[in-house]
Order: C-alpha cells, then sequence, then structure tokens
C-alpha cells in the first residue's frame, strides 16, 4: 500500500493510492461513510505509531471502496488533490546519512575520505516540503545550491539498540527525498547542519510505500534529473552501509520512533561534482525517481 497525505477542498486528511498513483482514497471519510465513526489520528505519523491496527485499517477500508467507487465523497482522482509531504512536520529532525555512496565520495573527494562508520547529520522540520511545492533559492544567503536523490526509510516501530538483524520489524516503509544543500555554508560554517536546513531544503514524497511492497531496498533504481537531464543514476545496492546498519547505530543509545526518517544518502553526479560545478538556478525542475516508489518533482523558485 502507498500512503500519502494531501488536501481536498481545505481538508487535509490520510490517504491511501497504489502503485499507479491515478487515484486517492481519504481513509478518514471512507471510515465515517463506512462504519459511522473516525478511530484513525488525522496524521499519518499517529496512524504509523498504530502499527498492524492501521494496516488491518486501511486494507478493509480500501478493499471496502473498491466495491463502492460510485460513491464520491472519499474517492478523488490523483489530479484533485494537493499532495503534502507524507509527513508535512516531522517530530524530530531528519536523520540523513552522508557519504553512502563511493562514487559521491570520490566527486566530491578521494579514496581517504570514504568512511569507515557511519556519517550522521540532520535536517530541521521546517525544512520539508511536499511534491509540487517550491524550493526556495535563497538568494543572499547561498550561492550555491544543489541536490542529492535519495530513498528514506520511515521507522514504524520504536527501539532502542535494535539488532541488524531485527531492523526491518522496525521499518513502516520507504519513501523519496532529495537533500537540497547549500555547500557554501556547508564550507563556511565547518558543518553540515545550516546548509542543509533552510527552509524548503527538504522536498519529502510523494508517497509511503508499505515495507510488503518493496522486496529489497538495496535492489532499487535511483535517478535525479535536472530540468528532464539525467544527472543521478545509480542502484541502492551501491550503498556502503546497509539500511540494517543505519538502523542498528542510530539506536545505540537512541530511541527510533514511529514517524521517524532516515535518508540514505545520495549516489554520484551532484552539482558540485561536475567541472564545473552546476549549481541549482532559478526555474530549474528537479526529478528524483526511485523504483517503486515514484518521482518527486519540485522547482526552484
Amino acid at each position: 500500500m502507498h500512503f500519502l497525505t494531501a488536501q481536498y477542498n481545505g481538508k487535509i486528511f490520510v490517504g491511501l493510492t497504489d502503485e499507479s498513483q491515478q487515484y486517492v482514497i481519504d481513509l478518514h471519510q471512507t471510515e465515517k461513510v463506512k462504519d459511522g465513526l473516525q478511530t484513525l489520528p488525522h496524521t499519518l505519523m499517529e496512524c504509523i505509531a498504530l502499527g498492524d491496527y492501521f494496516m488491518d485499517k486501511a486494507a478493509a477500508l480500501r478493499d471496502w471502496v473498491l466495491t463502492h467507487r460510485e460513491a464520491p465523497s472519499f474517492f478523488y482522482k490523483m489530479e484533485e488533490v494537493t499532495l503534502l509531504a507524507p509527513i508535512p512536520r516531522p517530530a524530530k529532525n531528519v536523520l540523513c546519512v552522508g557519504k553512502n555512496y563511493k562514487d559521491h565520495v570520490l566527486e566530491m573527494g578521494s579514496e581517504g575520505d570514504i568512511p569507515e562508520h557511519i556519517m550522521i547529520f540532520t535536517k530541521a522540520p521546517t525544512s520539508v516540503i511536499g511534491d509540487g511545492d517550491d524550493i526556495l533559492l535563497h538568494e543572499g544567503l547561498t550561492s550555491q545550491l544543489d541536490y542529492e536523490g535519495e530513498l528514506a526509510v520511515v521507522i514504524g516501530k520504536e527501539g532502542v539498540g535494535i539488532k541488524e538483524e531485527e531492523a526491518y520489524d522496525h521499518v513502516f516503509g520507504y519513501t523519496i527525498i532529495n537533500d537540497i544543500t547549500a555547500r557554501d555554508m556547508q564550507a563556511r560554517h565547518k558543518q553540515f547542519f545550516l546548509g542543509k536546513s533552510l527552509d524548503a531544503s527538504c522536498p519529502m514524497g510523494p508517497v509511503i510505500v508499505h515495507k510488503s511492497a518493496i522486496e529489497d531496498p538495496h535492489n532499487l533504481e535511483i535517478s535525479t534529473l535536472v530540468n528532464g537531464e539525467v544527472r543521478q543514476h545509480a542502484r541502492t545496492d551501491l550503498m556502503i552501509f546497509s539500511i540494517p546498519e543505519m538502523i542498528a547505530t542510530l539506536s545505540k543509545g537512541m530511541t527510533l520512533e514511529p514517524g521517524d526518517i532516515i535518508a540514505t544518502g545520495t549516489p554520484a553526479g551532484v552539482g558540485k561534482g561536475f567541472n564545473p560545478p552546476r549549481f541549482l538556478k532559478r526555474g530549474d525542475v528537479l526529478e528524483v525517481i526511485v523504483e517503486g516508489i515514484g518521482k518527486l518533482t519540485n522547482k526552484v523558485n
């Protein structure tokens, strides 16, 4: 199942779609019509925290809707709704893994920069935007705005000290993130947070795909296009550190909670890696495509 957060006629709701992403089921309205009550929370993050109850309820509502397509009050065409980020305001910073593809490490530095241990930085919750939203150019703050297309993991079950072999038990699903970065701010401040946390610098979406629909998250094609030109193209099996390693490392002494988001790193082909660099400019259209999840599209403004 593919989950999303969307807006229809001013109302924000938790939605469900399929792989074609041509229609949206309003889970809140469906439950109200079908059962005469509403037990599902108003946000996808809260729904995820319900665990199996949410999945069972969503599946039941989906099956009911598919036999009641004539009722338009809870079944919309995708073009009729406005997509938000699946988790529009994460409870905590987005956790990001740096230097997790060898070729990306080399385009930014040398063999000596390949990490021995997982490198973690974060992006502020206020940086998150949805599919179709504008990435802000932030003229006056940066002249080196860059893109980084990434697969992201969404945690579904709380845990601390999670073992690698149990890591997927704590995963809800997967989404797409574009880790927009101000390279000059990174260099100037000698750390990542400010250059990674500008408003509207974390496009996310368009959906969260439940883990049951992704057979192997380390066998997915990932691409980033700028104005239709392919800049990044790789497979997730090229990650240096695996998703179970990420979860095990992050959860050592730090509790991971439902709705936490882990961006797994970006492959080679970022703007700074070109000679001369090819940083973003106003009007650029960015598309990040991850196999099995969909396409995240944003314009620089």
